[in-house]
């Protein structure tokens, strides 16, 4: 069932075996064997490939027969204004000279995309 499953979204996102290991971080080889039903990941391995389709791991199981998208959470957008420990970041930062205020900013930036590597979205991007 996951063989079938697994073969049917790869291919509705139009991806071949090499593109889709890649995006789940496993060999091509790996990836070959559960399709052929040969091979069943192990479970983290089984949650990315879930993760990645949006579906659930019962859906890739075979345990539903239909497509239900996974409901991710509503999160409650942060807001800065309400983060008293930021409220004195930036009232300190005040008083940096501009080149430390440049690295404030880079390194912002930094974890910025360190979270979006991670497949996380900063809560001031969430509209892009």
């Amino acid at each position: 069932m996951l063989s079938d499953r697994l073969v049917k979204l790869r291919k509705s996102k139009k991806l071949t075996q090499q593109g889709l290991a890649e995006r789940l971080q496993i060999t091509r080889s790996s990836l070959s064997q559960y399709e052929l039903g040969n091979r069943q990941p192990d479970y983290e391995t089984l949650k990315r490939i879930a993760d990645f389709f949006e579906v659930s791991t019962d859906y890739l199981l075979g345990h539903r027969s239909n497509i239900e998208p996974v409901v991710h959470e509503e999160k409650t957008p942060y807001n800065v204004a309400d983060d008293p420990d930021l409220q004195i970041a930036f009232r300190d930062a005040a008083d940096f000279s501009e080149e430390a205020r440049r690295q404030a900013i880079d390194f912002i930036n930094y974890l910025k995309e360190k979270e979006k590597a991670k497949g996380r979205k900063s809560p001031n991007t969430e509209n892009d």
